[in-house]
């Protein structure tokens, strides 16, 4: 039997990472997109380099996105490549409805004309929900996004919908809550917390800015969740799926854990609030409900919060360790 092949947009951010991994032990042969910059980011797949093959592409250029395809010659597409940063999304609205919106279509255009009996998972967001209408959110509840980046992700969701039902493409969404680990850029407000305690630790860092402590969202760990996207497009059939724990935490117990664990005791000694941290319009209370991808899928989170926090920490420790 011939080994499946896999194209991954965005194969150099965490997701990506973790999802060749996977991939790669499934016996898969992995390409990757990534776009033409004057430096290189390959530091979170530098260990699987010489097991990938790459393929200069980019969200923006259509005709690159097609090129790309039919180089690989794909059996199953995982577009993750994304404007990522909800933050950044209000500082550039449009670059981000281009990128992470109008990138999708590109990307389902590209496979409907270079391989369209490829299987399609697009990474949706629960920013879409933003301010959510019900608690817990399942695969039916209203979207009501509330940044730049959960409107953009909302475009990118719907068109997948749409492709899928306009011209019988295998294409699934899968709608991923908070998913965090070592390999989780800096600007996110957990890892950010983890380095911090940890920087502080080994003295090289005083203080930790925040913005709102009591924001509460469902985080799990995206080594697990890069296995709920495989599992999807293994399904003959294609769904969307609610990827999350059930669970709500809050940034000031990611903060308890993550000092607790760098053996520094109460956090708020080192915290300090700041108004430019605080977002135009707050996300409040994200919990998603993984009923139907425990049902269809057989999957649900292996790792709890806390876990996650100390298992980042002491990464961040080790890695910051002088």
């Amino acid at each position: 039997m011939p080994k499946k092949s896999a194209l991954i947009t965005g194969i150099t951010g965490q997701d990506g990472s973790y999802l060749a991994e996977l991939l790669l032990d499934e016996g898969y042969d992995v390409h990757g997109m990534v776009r033409r910059a004057s430096t290189e980011k390959f530091d979170r797949i530098e260990h699987l380099r010489d097991q990938i093959t790459f393929h200069q592409g980019d969200l923006l250029d259509q005709r690159s996105l097609v090129d790309a395809i039919r180089s690989s010659k794909p059996d199953e597409i995982y577009n993750l490549a994304a404007m990522s940063f909800v933050a950044t999304s209000w500082i550039q609205p449009t670059l981000t409805a281009d990128f992470t919106g109008v990138g999708v279509t590109r990307m389902l255009e590209a496979m409907r004309e270079a391989a369209p009996e490829a299987r399609f998972y697009q990474a949706s967001s629960s920013e879409m929900f933003g301010k959510v209408l019900e608690v817990p959110q399942t695969e039916a509840t209203p979207f009501y996004p509330r940044s730049p980046y959960g409107v953009a992700k909302a475009y990118g969701h719907f068109i997948t919908v749409n492709y899928r039902e306009s011209y019988d493409l295998h294409a699934t969404s899968g709608i991923l809550f908070n998913h965090e680990s070592p390999r989780r850029g800096l600007e996110f407000v957990t890892r950010k917390i983890t380095w911090h305690a940890a920087a502080i630790k080994h003295g090289l860092q005083k203080e930790l800015r925040l913005g709102n402590l009591d924001a509460e969202r469902d985080w799990g760990y995206a080594k697990d969740y890069v296995k709920a996207m495989w599992l999807m497009l293994q399904r003959d059939t294609a769904e969307d799926y609610v990827i999350a724990t059930n669970q709500s935490n809050t940034v000031r117990e990611c903060c308890e854990i993550a000092f607790d664990e760098a053996g520094l005791g109460d956090f708020s000694k080192y915290v300090v609030i700041d108004e430019a941290f605080v977002r135009p319009a707050e996300v409040d209370h994200l919990i998603g409900s993984y009923d139907k991808a425990e049902r269809d899928l057989g999957w649900k989170p292996e790792t709890t919060f806390e876990q996650l926090i100390r298992l980042m920490t002491k990464a961040d420790l080790e890695l910051l360790k002088p």
